[in-house]
């Protein structure tokens, strides 16, 4: 899974926004144009003008985007999470609809008919989402504004004074940012718009572990022991001094204070049901985020039946493995076999890194055997930080920056390693670094030609699509070695598949909890504490977890089209070139794309 930065707060995401944009108008030839506060005519509106003003509105209004792109000031800041600057988001949004709507599209290239197509996504993506509210449930079970300084800080290059003296500015703008957020969750609260209980006590875990190190010992502080050499000592001093003060005087407070809301506020007003759609508005809500995640026209009723489907067809395949490996035993005392025998668990969490790092080797070997085009970012393997691990999931992608010297990296969680089998390691490295997520996202940084919103546009079914077409594209290039293994990515898939039944029947068919557990338990070999932690994840993000399965369904739809309309004339290279080599797209348009790539052959 690609890492989320902030929140699962969509508007949060965005993070501070300015006054909203100039309205879109007609002047008295009839044309469409920009008008100014005063409502004079400015000039003609073009689909080029239209995207440089998007694309500078979010990257001035997010402070994070705006540092990526290399804004020095913006390192000081925190989003601006206020209800004004959502309102002032939301009015925004909507007049780039309204200018994106008046675009002659008959006079546009090919290549600029896709760039329209997709800012029309984009914007009407925010438009499904904005009416929620959703900045009144700002995290989901494992990440949010409570701890998403663990991954910014660790993706932050620091080389110069300014770079520290800046983290320390935004350290000390921590009791700001956490007070707007317990300000939309009282919101939340009031309007009976909450996170459910279930997940809330791993989470106030992680603030209580984030509220009791002193300073120097806190993960915060980490960059202030890493002061570069060629710093002076008078100078380093004063830094480290700087750093200590931010965490003494604003971050431990604020995260003693966020621990104390938790505690006695939030969680006796939490909801006490794991769906959202107990309510009207949880059940619109719920509606409208199936259709977001899976980028397409899609019922809850239908994915659930689609999940169903796909768990049967699994467990077949899981059955002839068995059979295979002549296990005397029932399914249920193969999966216990699988979940407590020492053979399939890694010891320490130095041999877990390993075998994740030579199973990448291996993988990064075949590439070309399969892809045209490689991205020129490299990536690393390291652990979930400490800090964050007993939540986090099994892994992950954090993506990197070419032009900042930053590379990616493939995340492995080393906490209880009981947990961690290493017959699932094939298909999660496969998923998260290549041919997953760092190859398709860096590909999708490294784009040329193309407006700047595109190089990091993620529909999240094409995205978790791709990372999970990877793991099967790994039987071909021959990565799982033992029945064990693929018995391993079954279990992955059948995970997918599960998420299916499982998110649809928690948000949508009032299931409970350990129904949701249930699925999972009886059909995979996933580990019960991943059950625990995966099944938290979906209760608190609701309709993510759809996005898996439909994506790598229609992604293997489209290959199984190509190879039989193209014969002998298909070639698995082409073919994924032309799939990832435009960067993110919806669904829909990537079927467009690939029978135009057919036909064009």
């Amino acid at each position: 899974m690609k890492n989320l930065i902030v929140t699962a707060s969509f508007v949060s995401l965005i993070g501070a926004l300015p006054a909203a944009a100039d309205p879109a108008g007609f002047c008295g030839n009839g044309e469409v144009i920009i008008l100014d506060r005063q409502q004079q005519c400015i000039e003609k509106d073009t689909l080029t003008k239209l995207i440089d003003d998007y694309q500078d509105y979010l990257t001035g209004s997010n402070p994070f985007t705006a540092a990526d792109d290399g804004d020095e000031e913006a390192l000081r800041k925190l989003p601006d999470v206020s209800p004004e600057n959502d309102q002032a988001f939301q009015t925004a949004i909507g007049e780039f609809n309204q200018r994106h709507a008046a675009i002659d599209v008959a006079s546009l290239t090919k290549e600029d008919r896709l760039n329209y197509d997709l800012l029309g996504f984009v914007l009407n993506q925010y438009s499904r989402r904005l009416p929620f509210d959703e900045s009144r449930v700002p995290f989901t079970n494992d990440s949010g504004f409570f701890n998403e300084l663990s991954y910014i800080s660790r993706q932050t290059r620091f080389e110069k004074p300014a770079d520290f003296e800046a983290y320390a500015a935004r350290l000390s703008a921590i009791p700001r940012y956490f007070g707007q957020h317990k300000a939309n969750m009282r919101r939340g609260v009031e309007t009976n718009y909450t996170a459910a209980a279930e997940i809330l006590p791993g989470i106030i875990d992680m603030v209580d572990t984030l509220s009791k190190s002193d300073a120097e010992n806190h993960p915060y502080f980490e960059p202030f022991k890493n002061i570069p050499d060629s710093i002076e000592a008078p100078e380093k001093e004063r830094l480290v001094e700087l750093g200590r003060a931010a965490l003494d005087n604003a971050v431990l407070p604020a995260y003693k204070d966020l621990q104390k809301f938790l505690t006695d506020e939030y969680l006796p007003s939490a909801r006490q049901t794991v769906g959202v759609g107990t309510t009207a508005e949880g059940r619109a809500h719920y509606a409208s985020l199936v259709r977001y995640y899976t980028t397409l026209d899609l019922t809850p009723d239908e994915v659930h039946e689609i999940g169903l489907s796909e768990v049967a067809r699994i467990r077949a395949e899981m059955d002839e493995i068995i059979t295979e490996v002549g296990f005397d035993g029932s399914f249920a005392e193969f999966l216990e076999f699988l979940r407590t025998d020492p053979q399939f668990y890694a010891q320490t969490e130095e041999q877990l890194l390993k075998e994740a790092a030579w199973l990448a080797k291996q993988v990064d070997g075949k590439m070309p055997e399969y892809f045209g085009t490689l991205p020129r970012l490299s990536y690393g393997v390291i652990p979930v930080p400490k800090e964050i691990a007993p939540n986090y999931t099994t892994g992950r992608y954090w993506g990197g920056n070419a032009d900042k010297g930053l590379a990616g990296n493939y995340v492995v969680n080393t906490y209880n390693l009981s947990q961690r089998p290493l017959y699932n390691l094939p298909a999660l490295t496969l998923h998260e670094g290549v041919p997953g997520h760092h190859h398709q996202i860096s590909l999708g940084q490294e784009l040329q030609n193309v407006p700047e919103f595109r190089k990091n546009l993620y529909p999240t079914a094409f995205g978790e699509g791709w990372g999970l077409y990877s793991e099967k594209l790994g039987i071909e290039m021959g990565i799982y070695k033992t029945p064990y293994d693929h018995f391993g990515r079954l279990s992955y898939e059948m995970w997918r598949a599960c998420r299916l039944v499982v998110d649809t029947g928690m948000h949508w068919k009032g299931w409970t909890r350990d129904q949701a557990e249930a699925c999972f338990l009886e059909n995979s070999a996933l580990a019960k504490h991943n059950i625990k932690t995966e099944v938290e994840r979906y209760i608190s993000w609701p309709g993510q977890a759809l996005a898996y399965k439909i994506g790598e369904l229609k992604i293997l739809e489209l290959r199984d089209r190509a190879e039989n309309r193209l014969g002998e004339k298909f070639s698995i290279r082409e073919f994924h070139d032309a799939v990832l080599l435009s960067g993110g797209l919806p669904l829909n348009v990537l079927e467009d794309k690939i029978d135009e790539w057919i036909n064009a052959q």
